[in-house]
């Protein structure tokens, strides 16, 4: 199946479910790119045992498409100060859900309790902030973007994704603050900026 190896396929497929799938990328180390940006495969994620977001979200679709399930991601746009960040969908009973890799304690795993895309991406936004300032600083959603339009090659590849990279990037985003509100946005105050300095995984680690 997708020239996975008996491994390989045998790992996606005991992550069967979403919160298996989430339990799973916990595991896996920060990718810090210390030698320079990638966009892993999730066969080289699996091997390298390392991902970022959109990395994940990749795998995290993967196991999704192995259980029959269709491989949709979703990106949340923020303002050019912070990063952008990458999710893989899932939906329950016509509730949204999304699995998340990040190093921080907040923009994590949700549950399938949204019933909209938009709502979805909107639980991410109080939490979004620079930790230097707080200033909130999600801007913008894209609609699920399916896996299924590159093929399947792509999740075996050596070579680092960046033909999905930028599809994901470029694809039509959604503003989720309404321009007339936005003067009245409040800044993180000082303890959610404490709490947004936790990480997962620090750089030292030899591991990432």
């Amino acid at each position: 199946m997708f020239d996975l190896t008996p491994k390989e396929l045998a790992t996606l497929q005991g992550l069967s479910t979403p919160a298996r799938i989430q339990d799973f990328l916990d595991t896996i180390p920060m990718n810090h790119e210390k030698r320079g940006e990638t966009c892993l495969s999730p066969r080289q994620v699996l091997a390298q045992h390392k991902a970022h977001c959109l990395e994940g979200a990749l795998l995290a679709a993967t196991a999704l498409w192995v259980a029959g399930e269709r491989p949709l991601l979703i990106e949340l746009k923020a303002h050019a100060r912070d990063q952008d960040h990458a999710l893989a969908l899932y939906r329950r009973n016509g509730y949204w859900g999304a699995i998340s890799k990040t190093n921080h304690a907040t923009v994590r795993f949700r549950d399938p309790v949204y019933r909209t895309i938009h709502e979805l991406a909107l639980s991410y936004f109080h939490e979004y902030f620079l930790n230097t300032t707080g200033q909130k600083t999600l801007l913008s959603y894209t609609r699920p973007f399916s896996l299924r339009k590159f093929g399947s090659a792509w999740i075996t590849s050596k070579k680092d994704l960046w033909n999905i990279a930028y599809a994901l990037h470029d694809a039509l985003h959604f503003p989720l603050v309404p321009e007339e509100n936005k003067r009245y946005l409040r800044p993180a105050d000082r303890m959610e900026r404490k709490a947004g300095k936790i990480i997962e995984w620090p750089k030292s680690d030899s591991r990432t």
